[in-house]
């Protein structure tokens, strides 16, 4: 049975750093793209990024763009989300996923910044 533990969210001021955490069970982890999503208040779930099943690549979408990174530790079966210069737009739930059971959702992590 899948099961995703989202972890690290909390609050921070604009311009900091938080790293987000992702334990995943129930399935062959290491053989499976990974996600981060998130949704603010009144908005729609949207990509953050993704990482492949080795890490060997990652993309992210145009609002987090060199400001985040996704890693992934295989031997632990967690997927990170580095965010950097945090901003008070990027608060919001943040939720990873898998390619595995694409529509399971874990309960997520909030993340606020603000002054």
């Amino acid at each position: 049975q899948v099961q995703l533990v989202e972890s690290g969210g909390g609050l921070v001021q604009p311009g900091g750093s938080l790293r987000l955490s992702c334990t995943a069970s129930g399935f062959s982890f290491g053989s499976y793209l990974m996600s981060w999503y998130r949704q603010a208040p009144g908005e729609e779930r949207e990509l953050v990024g993704r990482i492949s099943s080795s890490g060997g690549w990652s993309n992210y979408g145009d609002s987090v763009n060199g400001r985040f990174t996704i890693s992934r530790d295989n031997a632990k079966h967690i997927v990170y989300l580095q965010m950097n210069s945090l901003k008070p737009e990027d608060t919001a739930v943040y939720y990873c996923n898998t390619l595995y059971s694409p529509t399971y959702w874990g309960r997520g992590t909030q993340v606020t910044v603000s002054s």
